[in-house]
């Protein structure tokens, strides 16, 4: 049984929903033209978001972090986005340089390390190359929801991140179980781990499947402190974790 087996069912108003989703989007084409792009985690909340921004045929770029540490599954759908909707997506791997010195003073394994060396390797790995996916852009896309975490049940769909862009969450009030129906109504192609108890995919070294009655986010990060589960990205002032 597969993750649309499994959780595709619709939310009473999940029309509206979709429809708040759009609107969201198309609006913020016109406030940045030209500036704006879906920073895709190439999860299932973003496989969606990339599928309302090629059906709706709307002037946003699609970018990725391409972390180095990331499954093969992920990386996947890479060219079936490309194939499938006729969008290139911009990949922003890291400083090669920086990751090697990471590595060579700290090894393949500081993420376990401590909290301080796994948040060192989020920031090579992804916050370095985030600044310049954003570069030149005064608007970007995310998949956040508030049913995510503990942490993200406050996220709005229109913020201001820590530079002062426009951050938006179209997505904000959709349920797991919205994501998967617009998954299994439109054909989205999705992360096969997700078939597999993967709902939260970040780097391999950080990621596992979940069991039964564990929290979404359970699998990433397993090995820390729930409140300390977070890399960085979505962080509301400069220095500090979301």
């Amino acid at each position: 049984m597969g993750a649309i087996d499994l959780y595709a069912r619709p939310s009473e108003g999940f029309d509206e929903l979709v429809a708040h989703a759009v609107a969201d989007l198309q609006s913020a084409t016109v406030r940045h033209a030209g500036a704006i792009v879906q920073a895709t985690s190439l999860g299932a909340e973003d496989m969606v978001l990339t599928d309302l921004i090629a059906r709706h045929r709307l002037p946003i770029a699609i970018a990725t972090l391409d972390t180095g540490a990331l499954h093969d599954q992920t990386l996947a759908l890479i060219p079936t986005i490309e194939q499938r909707y006729g969008l290139p997506v911009e990949r922003f791997p890291p400083v090669a340089d920086q990751v090697v010195r990471f590595v060579r003073t700290h090894g393949d394994d500081a993420m376990y390390r401590s909290l301080l060396l796994r948040k060192a390797c989020c920031g090579v790995r992804k916050l370095e190359p985030l600044k310049r996916l954003l570069t030149g852009r005064s608007a970007w896309i995310t998949g956040l929801r508030r049913e995510q975490s503990e942490g993200r049940t406050t996220v709005p769909h229109s913020e201001l991140d820590a530079d002062g862009r426009t951050k938006l969450n179209p997505l904000a009030d959709w349920s797991w179980a919205d994501v998967w129906y617009y998954i299994a109504t439109h054909d989205v192609p999705y992360n096969a781990l997700h078939d597999v108890f993967y709902p939260s995919i970040g780097c391999a070294p950080c990621t596992r499947a979940i069991a039964v009655g564990e929290p979404f986010r359970a699998g990433r990060w397993w090995w820390e402190d729930d409140k300390a589960k977070e890399c960085g990205l979505h962080a509301k002032d400069p220095g500090v974790t979301a």
